[in-house]
Formats: structure tokens, C-alpha cells, sequence
């Protein structure tokens, strides 16, 4: 069976200081680390003492972002050696605030998917459609759009490592939620897409539901057959919210 994710973006938010407190509130988690695995990604300044406070916690650590070169002139950028070295295991890659707001391509996506996978990192890769998108009925193209690309020269073995996160632009951080239909529909688009690619890694592959998830909505998400956890936005900045979401009845195990 597959095991089930929980991953936590906490974005632009949060100091040093704050993350050494929310961390701290964050280590009940770990109780169920062992069933469930727990992602926290805070801000390039905090990964450090998030690593600190999670190490040997069984809660896992990634970044939010990173450039596919290991090193050179890339002014504010964070490369996979750099994530690594200060214990980081995971990184999300084409976050939809990235494509929207800062013009990544999916070109540039497949070639940081390929960075992180060459040295180790789990990336967690995301794509969904935008409201526009939705209700013109192009969801199913758009998302096999950005999964054919992200994934261009992917190997099978590589494939069954990556996370995929389904995130529908229109309910990032906007309170709507897809129903669980909703997201079990889409989510099962995009396994049977995986599947032309490796059967066997399309099985082996846990996609995530992101998009408003809170511990209210949780459980009827994860009691979906295809739906293997969920990348949480603002629920993740308030312990007893992410502690409730990790927390979820339905376990798959």
C-alpha cells in the first residue's frame, strides 16, 4: 500500500523564531510519523532550524523551491547540494504561485525535477488548473499538459520516488475546496496518465490533494481511492490545524 503524506507549505511566512516555536508545538506529530509520513517546508531562512528541532523525529524536511544547477550566478537562488547539507529530504517544485507569479515554465520544472532527483532530493511536484482553465472544461488537458513536460525523460524508477500534488489553482488559499469527488476524478485522471508512462510507477506513486485543505475536509479526501494525502497551505501555520489534518481517520494502512 501506498503510504500516506502529509506536507505542510508554509510559503512566505513565519521568522526564525516563530519556526523554532511552531516546531517545537509540532513534535506530537511524530507519534504518527511512523504510518504517515509528515513533510514540513518552511521559508529558506528556517530550514535550518526546522532540521534542528524535526532531526532524528521521524518529520521530514524540505524546501519550498530550488534551481537545477548546483551552483554559479544565480542570485537568490538555493541549489539540491545546498538543501542536503542541512538535512532536507524532500523539495516542492512548480508550485502554482511559481508558475503564476514568477513565470516558470514547464520546461524549467523538468529540469529541477531532474536536479532533485539526480541528487536524492523527493521532489514534490505539483500542477492544477485555474479557474478560467476549469470552466472551460480544459482541466483533464491542462493537467496532462504540465505532467507530460514536468516529467519529459523521467525514468520509471524516478517516477515511482516523485510525489505528485494535484493543486486546482482556484482553491489555493481561497477557502473553495474541490469536493472529494471532485479531486478523486482528477486525481485518477492523472494516475491513468502515469500509467501510459510506467504501470507499475503509476501505482507506486503518491498524489496528494492541496488546495484549502483543513482538518474538517481531510478525512472525506483521504477515504478516496487515488488520493494518497495532501500538501496543506495556511491550516499548516497553526499546530492543533496541521496536528488535526496529520491526525486523519481514514488512514490507508
Amino acid at each position: 500500500m501506498r503510504r500516506p503524506v502529509i506536507a505542510a507549505n508554509w510559503k512566505m511566512n513565519i521568522t526564525v523564531g516563530e519556526t523554532m516555536a511552531l516546531a517545537e508545538k509540532l513534535l506530537p506529530c511524530q507519534e504518527r510519523a511512523g504510518e504517515v509520513e509528515v513533510i514540513i517546508c518552511p521559508p529558506f531562512t528556517s530550514l535550518a532550524p526546522a532540521c534542528t528541532v524535526f532531526q532524528g523525529t521521524g518529520i521530514q524536511v524540505g524546501g519550498q523551491n530550488m534551481h537545477w544547477e548546483d551552483s554559479g550566478a544565480f542570485t537568490g537562488e538555493i541549489s539540491a547540494p545546498m538543501l542536503i547539507a542541512i538535512g532536507c529530504s524532500h523539495v516542492i517544485i512548480g508550485h502554482s504561485e511559481r508558475r503564476q507569479l514568477f513565470g516558470e515554465t514547464d520546461a524549467a520544472i523538468n529540469r529541477k525535477l531532474k536536479a532533485a532527483l539526480l541528487h536524492g532530493l523527493i521532489p514534490i511536484f505539483c500542477l492544477g488548473e485555474t479557474l478560467e482553465q476549469r470552466e472551460a472544461g480544459t482541466t483533464q488537458e491542462v493537467c496532462s499538459r504540465q505532467l507530460e513536460q514536468g516529467l519529459a525523460g523521467i525514468q520509471s524508477w524516478d517516477l515511482a520516488k516523485t510525489i505528485i500534488a494535484y493543486e486546482p489553482v482556484w482553491a489555493i488559499g481561497t477557502g473553495r475546496t474541490a469536493s472529494p469527488d471532485d479531486a478523486q476524478s482528477v486525481i485518477s485522471f492523472i494516475r491513468r496518465q502515469l500509467g501510459k508512462q510506467s504501470s507499475k510507477g503509476a501505482d507506486q506513486v503518491r498524489i496528494l490533494y492541496g488546495g484549502s485543505v483543513k482538518a474538517g475536509n481531510i478525512d472525506g479526501l483521504m477515504a478516496q481511492g487515488d488520493i494518497d494525502g495532501a500538501l496543506v497551505g495556511g491550516a499548516s501555520l497553526d499546530a492543533d490545524s496541521f496536528s488535526g489534518i496529520v491526525n486523519f481517520g481514514g488512514s490507508k494502512q
